[in-house]
């Protein structure tokens, strides 16, 4: 029998405490009163993207020295602990303490200290100095020097050190949590697109990420086969009639090829769900839907739309990454967003036409529409965000708004005949303004063996409705549309530094948190625009000591590339 089989890893933390042994045991219980308050406050605030709390262990047993910190890493390694939260309330000794327990888990094992900054018995002060020594041997940590009483048997951490601490927790989920996991590409690098590479090594050895790569032809071949549960498909298509702001279909063909594509859809998650995927890619141009030298094919638009939002026919899900045109750069990108973020929805767009402030003034003083000076797109422009596939059905609405109000805005017209002679339905919307969080790409250079992350913060803007069919018409017009406008970058940054023609955005993640998870995984921050500070308090994680001793953080970077 094979029941209840785990098939892959998932992130556990373990929350441990160094303490002075020569200290009274009324602080003795102190120390074990922050450990206990520490890991209550990380197993209700972190979650996995499925919506499921994070496991979390702590130990009670205070690591005086080797001995205790032999037994804590045993108690930590029954329960598979592979992240490390330390917090100290004492003054400890660091090798016989901290060092001694991690020199028991793997090099790539996340370790954070997290203390008060307290006097009587200074956490503070062993915080700095375990951070000082295992910086000089080249190991990251990550240091937080927050708050909580000096005095009393339990002291309250305050919110801002608590979201520090949460937010560390989230970077380390997401890079331990997709080490060994897989996704799933059908197709190569469509449209000859190098910078949707799969970089499988570097992908590997990096993240720790597989890249499954099928045929289409399999695909193909199943759809002929129908190879699917025809009465999920008629629910399928029901709930898409029903809830939709409408189908746009000429005659039996067209319904046909709108089956094709909806079973697509349940092939294909049926495929991921057997292989344990956490996402996916699709090749569209030109083999699968666009070259008549072949038998072209609906166009996968749908299905894509389908796994990048939190529901489907069958009510609320995880929404699982995939990537239009195979793009696995644009994958991974959306990847890392929706498990930092704790599972909210990717937006996968063209980065289609950036407006500069004197453009979409010069369009809406042509066809007639008067514009308020002090809007922010007014003022600094806007990127057209816009693509014929993978745009969640979320980004149709706000954050935890109900599907059934967000499917009513969504229309499925036929696709463009030009481009995609094989038909089907493409997905069109126009995303609601104010929706904020982080937009940005993933890129990869063989000239360092190293990731960067080109990002910066951003947010949704909403035109007139005169204007915005204007601005949707100057592109593609029947595929979803979201204007994005970037906190710090200028639109000619923006423009000029994309890395390539495809970005993507997701709510629900805070800067620190990023910054956490790109020294975890060590990835190159590309977001030196000339408006931004380079050190933003309250918004910006603190850089480890690791940066400052090597020359900073892109020559440590850099230099720890070297090593794979």
């Amino acid at each position: 029998m094979h029941q209840n089989i785990t098939f892959f890893r998932n992130p556990v933390i373990g929350v441990f405490a160094p303490c002075d042994p020569r200290i009274d045991e009324n602080s003795r219980q102190r120390v074990r009163n922050i450990i206990e308050m520490c890991a209550k406050i990380i197993g209700e605030n972190v979650k996995l993207p499925d919506g499921s709390p994070c496991k979390v262990v702590y130990s009670s047993v205070l690591i005086d020295g080797e001995k205790e910190a032999d037994l804590v890493a045993r108690q930590f390694e029954e329960e598979k602990v592979n992240i490390l939260v330390g917090v100290p309330d004492t003054w400890a000794f660091p090798q016989p303490t901290l060092i001694s327990l991690i020199q028991q888990f793997p090099q790539d094992t996340p370790v954070n200290l997290t203390c008060g900054n307290s006097g009587p018995k200074p956490g503070v002060v062993y915080t700095h100095a375990c951070s000082g020594a295992i910086s000089q041997y080249g190991k990251l940590i990550h240091i937080i020097v927050g708050n909580w009483s000096d005095t009393g048997l339990n002291p309250v951490m305050s919110k801002e050190t608590a979201k520090q601490l949460i937010d560390w927790c989230y970077a380390a989920i997401t890079f331990k949590g997709l080490k060994g996991r897989r996704v799933v590409i059908f197709g190569h690098d469509s449209m000859g697109m190098e910078t949707a590479l799969p970089h499988i090594i570097p992908t590997r050895k990096i993240f720790g990420i597989e890249i499954t790569r099928l045929d289409m032809k399999l695909l193909a071949d199943m759809v002929t086969k129908q190879a699917y549960n025809k009465e999920e498909l008629k629910e399928l298509r029901n709930w898409l009639e029903k809830n939709s702001g409408g189908i746009e279909l000429r005659n039996e063909d067209d319904s046909k090829r709108l089956n094709q594509s909806l079973a697509m859809y349940l092939i294909v998650r049926d495929i991921m769900k057997e292989l344990n995927a956490v996402g996916g890619g699709f090749m569209s141009q030109l083999e699968w839907g666009s070259d008549k030298k072949g038998i072209p094919l609906p166009v996968a638009d749908i299905m894509e739309s389908l796994f990048n939002s939190t529901f489907d026919h069958n009510g609320k899900k995880q929404p699982i990454p995939y990537a239009t045109e195979a793009d696995v750069q644009g994958l991974l990108t959306m990847l890392f967003f929706t498990y930092l973020s704790g599972g909210a929805p990717p937006l996968f767009m063209d980065f289609r036409k950036v407006w500069e402030n004197w453009e979409i003034k010069q369009l809406a003083e042509k066809i007639g529409v008067k514009i308020k000076e002090d809007q922010i797109w007014v003022k600094k422009g806007f990127v057209d965000g816009v693509n014929s596939g993978s745009a969640s059905f979320n980004w149709a609405g706000y954050p935890d708004e109900a599907p059934e109000k967000i499917m009513k805005r969504i229309k499925f017209p036929l696709a463009d005949e030009f481009y995609f002679p094989g038909l089907g339905n493409s997905v069109t919307f126009i995303s609601p303004g104010g929706i904020k969080g982080i937009a940005g790409r993933i890129a990869y250079s063989s000239l360092n063996n190293i990731f960067s992350l080109v990002w910066d913060e951003a947010e949704t803007v909403e035109l007139p409705k005169k204007l915005a069919d204007a601005v949707c018409q100057t592109s593609t017009y029947t595929w979803p549309h979201t204007f994005v406008v970037p906190k710090y970058a200028t639109m000619t940054e923006y423009k000029q530094y994309a890395p390539a023609n495809h970005f993507h955005m997701v709510w629900n993640l805070s800067v620190a948190r990023l910054e956490y998870w790109m020294d975890l995984a060590n990835i190159l921050s590309v977001n030196l625009w000339q408006n931004r500070p380079k050190f933003i308090e309250g918004v910006d994680r603190p850089l480890p000591l690791l940066y400052l001793i090597n020359g900073g953080e892109t020559e440590t970077k850099l230099k720890i590339a070297q090593k794979f």
